[in-house]
């Protein structure tokens, strides 16, 4: 049988691996850099704790977990299967699933360990999750997120400091891009505009699709979820408010102005662009509505520029998330970082170090077994100089040894056969310049490997 992997899932090998934790290091420095606190939590949760918490179509996207040491008799087995694919859930069969993010773990992970944190409480988290998704391009079934909350506090400036994360991130790792942001106050008092802030997920979840699909199917889709076309004809005038910042801000006010929570998501939103100097990769998207539905007040999109490529990054406040689990009243917001669709867009603008392909710095050649023994204790003092090194794993030809070095990329030999065995000396040979020195032993250590 040939091997594979399921599809959604990918091997990483040495080369990559390297690039990905570059990515996973340049965030982590900098969510340090601003105070926030490392936590993992399990691969799987209990299903009832993910159930509901993602929209509708979340829900769908789930991994559930099939129970183990299943005792139900044939015939209930089978009517339990039959539940569980018409989409209902049935504990006989499943009771837990992987994780779809971060942020519904994290919040049962507050629930259960409120009074012990010190609030606000930041934390960043950097783990894998999966969601039963159609693969293409930047969408995996398996994948890393990069998070940062911060839970227990209703100041906008933890807003702020969350999209200055996001800016001294991507300027770190040189991608040009765009912060696009929005409230949900602002769609909630479009859906009390178009008959009741009930109607704010019929609303949000087709608008949120308008950068896959066009304007004509989000408007069926509107319809089909039961708004009438004169409430249709506000969301396009809300959809199509363009120009500056400044400007959308006044065109949306008088759009929804006059709705109270409206003009609470506008009064955030100018408190934001006010204390940022109204940056100009910071840009207000009306059509922006991730259409989760734990979102309240700001959410956040990024966007990598000059290349095709979905969100890179995005999250938003959550007011009442912890509420899901009967522990009310602990405002929170946060930020998620798509590691993966950043890896790709490294990869295709070419953003990587040069320096992060080599590995070990230098090979000893293996020359006998005389010379090897001088080779390997030369090599365990370099070693302990934090060098990376390495000998040949056998006595071979010089040529064979010579091609190791270089598929391997290591810029450095060392050679020490018969004759610098009785000189106590080395041949030192950079292979990508060409030049080679003779060093003594003594020397290896303060020799200058660049």
């Amino acid at each position: 049988m040939k091997p594979t992997i399921p599809q959604g899932t990918r091997d990483f090998n040495a080369e990559t691996i390297r690039k990905r934790n570059y990515i996973f290091n340049t965030i982590k420095n900098v969510f340090e850099l601003y105070g926030f606190q490392p936590l993992e939590t399990p691969a799987m949760e209990n299903l009832e704790t993910l159930t509901g918490k993602y929209g509708e179509e979340g829900d769908q996207l789930l991994f559930k977990i099939l129970n183990n040491g299943l005792e139900k008799k044939q015939e209930q087995a089978k009517f339990d299967f039959e539940k569980v694919l018409e989409g209902k859930n049935n504990a006989g069969i499943t009771e837990r699933a992987l994780k779809y993010d971060l942020t519904i773990p994290f919040a049962r992970y507050v629930a259960m360990n409120h009074g012990q944190l010190s609030f606000p409480f930041k934390r960043y988290q950097v783990q894998p999750v999966w969601r039963a998704d159609r693969p293409q391009k930047g969408r995996y079934r398996e994948f890393y997120q990069c998070d940062a909350d911060i839970v227990g506090s209703n100041s906008l400036l933890n807003e702020i400091e969350l999209l200055n994360i996001y800016l001294a991130v991507f300027k770190k790792l040189n991608i040009d891009v765009q912060l696009k942001i929005n409230n949900r106050k602002i769609l909630s008092g479009l859906a009390e505009l178009c008959g009741g802030t009930s109607k704010i997920t019929d609303i949000s979840v087709p608008i949120d699709k308008l950068d896959k699909v066009s304007w004509e199917k989000v408007k069926d889709e509107l319809s089909q979820r039961g708004l009438m076309s004169q409430q249709i004809d506000l969301i396009e005038q809300y959809i199509f408010i363009d120009g500056g910042n400044v400007s959308k801000l006044e065109k949306v006010r008088s759009l929804i102005g006059e709705i109270e929570i409206g003009r609470q998501g506008i009064q955030e939103l100018e408190f934001l662009l006010t204390f940022l100097n109204n940056p100009s990769n910071i840009v207000i998207d009306f059509k922006l509505a991730r259409g989760l539905n734990y979102y309240t007040g700001t959410i956040i999109e990024v966007k990598a520029q000059n290349v095709q490529m979905g969100s890179i990054g995005g999250g938003g406040r959550y007011d009442d998330l912890t509420g899901l689990f009967d522990v009310p009243n602990l405002p929170g917001v946060g930020i998620s970082f798509g590691v993966d669709r950043i890896y790709d867009v490294m990869e295709e603008l070419k953003l990587f170090p040069s320096a992060l392909q080599t590995t070990t710095q230098i090979l000893f050649f293996n020359l006998g077994e005389a010379e090897s023994k001088i080779a390997y204790n030369l090599m365990q003092q370099l070693r302990e100089q934090n060098i990376k090194s390495e000998i040949y794993h056998e006595q071979a030809k010089f040529d064979k040894q010579f091609k190791y070095a270089e598929r391997k990329n290591i810029p450095y030999i060392i050679i020490i056969g018969s004759k610098e065995l009785e000189e106590n000396n080395c041949t030192i040979k950079n292979i990508q310049t060409g030049r080679q020195e003779i060093v003594a032993q003594s020397q290896l250590l303060t020799y200058s490997f660049e």
